[in-house]
Formats: C-alpha cells, structure tokens, sequence
C-alpha cells in the first residue's frame, strides 16, 4: 500500500509542477495530495516535499495560513484568464461551451480570490 501511495503521490507531484506552466491544470491541489500522500507513505518523501525551496513553502502557507501570495493570484489569474479568453475566441465553435467556460473561468476566479492574501 504504501509503494502505491508513494507512486500516486509521485504522480500528482509531477501534475501539480506541470501545472505551474499549464494555467488551466491546478497546482495547488495536486501539490497538497502529493504532501498528503508523502506524508502517510514516507516521511522522508514528505520531508524532501516540503524542504524544496520553491514549492514547501506554497505547500507550508496554503496548509498552515490558508493564504496565497498576491504575486500567486496574479499570475494564476491573469494566465486562467489569457487562456480561457482564446479558447473562447479561437478554439471553441459551440455558443454553449463557450458559457462554460467563462463560468468555470469565473468560478475559479472567486476561489482564488476568496483566499487570503499571504504578505511578506
């Protein structure tokens, strides 16, 4: 059980760093399964996690302040965004899907937005 737990927690890790660069895959909750999963598997996996130097401390202020960067918001906002706004344009023909989108875009905007802001 716990190589499947390491191996699936493995898998979100590598889901959640895809997700830094692709705006319509999210980071965080991949990030904290993987931190989940790490935890009850192997606590040497966990303690490396969270001693990574860009993304323990995502990890250690979304589980301990419930908070996300400002910086964060932007540029997850912005890219969600930027993304949704082209598909809507360029790649979607369908009036109804297009409605979808923008509602799932809007959904996820008040998400990120109902989160504190973390400050320096």
């Amino acid at each position: 059980m716990r190589i499947l737990l390491v191996i699936i927690g493995t898998i979100s890790l590598i889901l959640g760093i895809v997700g830094i660069f692709l705006p319509l895959l999210p980071t965080t909750p991949f990030l904290l399964l993987s931190a989940a999963l790490y935890f009850k598997s192997s606590p040497k996996l966990y303690d490396w996690l969270l001693g990574q130097k860009h993304l323990g401390p995502y990890i250690r202020n979304f589980r301990e302040k419930k908070a996300i960067p400002l910086r964060a918001k932007i540029i997850s906002i912005t890219l969600m965004w930027g993304s949704m706004l082209y598909c809507v344009t360029y790649l979607v023909p369908i009036i109804w899907i297009k409605f979808l989108l923008i509602a799932i875009a809007i959904g996820v905007t008040y998400h990120i937005l109902s989160y504190r802001t973390l400050k320096k």
